[in-house]
């Protein structure tokens, strides 16, 4: 039996290996495409104390208020571009997004990234990895 037999024959297998293949290396080929702006919990915990990073929460308000990461500025994702200018003198300093999962941060990172905070990281798994490493979480709209 030949390769070329052996594929035809096993056509479902083979595309399953190659689909198992590509979905492992994904999250490795974003980050090289993106760059590595995603930190975990503890280099954003290393990050607030050691550098007094800012925090900015890109969530709704109403999400904000019901539970948030202690000291986090709420500028919701859709203001974040024109809002940048407020957080200037940051631009030196490292700056932590984060949203409820990571999904609305992505984006917020990359813009302020294009704004010039050369420093802006996501925070890899948003609010729901601060959570589950059972970090403070303040409630109330005030940030």
């Amino acid at each position: 039996m030949s390769f070329a037999d052996f594929l035809m024959k096993n056509i479902l297998l083979v595309a399953v290996a190659v689909a198992s293949g590509v979905m492992l290396l994904w999250p490795y080929l974003m980050r090289l495409i993106h760059g590595t702006n995603e930190i975990s919990v503890n280099d954003a915990v290393r990050l607030i104390n050691q550098k007094d990073a800012l925090l900015i929460d890109v969530r709704e308000p109403a999400e904000f208020a019901a539970g948030h990461i202690p000291n986090a500025r709420n500028v919701p994702a859709a203001q974040l571009k024109e809002r940048a200018k407020d957080f200037e003198k940051y631009k030196s300093k490292p700056v932590i997004v984060h949203c409820r999962n990571g999904q609305r941060s992505s984006a917020a990172t990359s813009a302020l990234r294009e704004a010039g905070f050369s420093e802006a990281f996501k925070l890899r798994d948003g609010l729901t990895a601060w959570e589950q490493a059972n970090l403070p979480i303040q409630k109330g709209a005030k940030g």
